[in-house]
């Protein structure tokens, strides 16, 4: 709920029900459904402490494709957290489940989200012009991605 974190997302709780009915609405919800999109939460390992979270969007016209998207704590940003959970989701993504592609969707204006895309070994491959209706604005959107053998063939795999 914090606005700074929540600036380039589209869900944005406003109060502790609306968080908990959406876990509740989650947790019954199994991956790779053509068409959903499915959570995962980043726990701090030290602490326990719910730090964010990653959704994979299993799209509905091509399954041998997905998106993915990401939240993190300010606190814990900078961290490697986030490289963390994201690399492992990418290994699990093109390991376990076979996918052949995985983009990310950002805000050109989220430069900490776009660093993390590219430390991670996802490639800019388009920058659209005001092409999604945000926050009562057209917004840009800029596509990160990155195919099978090109994450594997990358020594940042853990």
């Amino acid at each position: 709920s914090n606005p700074e974190i929540f600036e380039f997302q589209y869900f944005r709780p406003q109060t502790l029900q609306e968080v908990e009915n959406f876990i509740i609405s989650k947790v019954s919800e199994m991956p790779d459904v053509p068409g959903t999109w499915y959570q995962l939460a980043v726990v701090a390992k030290e602490t326990k402490a719910l730090i964010g979270d990653i959704g994979i969007h299993f799209m509905e016209a091509d399954t041998s494709q997905v998106e993915i998207g990401f939240t993190l704590s300010r606190e814990y940003q900078g961290k490697g957290y986030a490289f963390e959970a994201v690399a492992g989701v990418l290994n699990y993504i093109f390991g376990s489940m076979n996918k052949h592609r995985i983009i990310a969707s950002v805000d050109p204006r989220n430069s900490k989200s776009i660093a993390l895309l590219e430390r991670i070994g996802m490639r800019r491959e388009a920058h659209f012009i005001k092409s999604i209706w945000f926050n009562n604005q057209w917004t840009d959107d800029v596509v990160y991605a990155i195919l099978e053998e090109e994450w594997k063939a990358n020594a940042n795999i853990s």
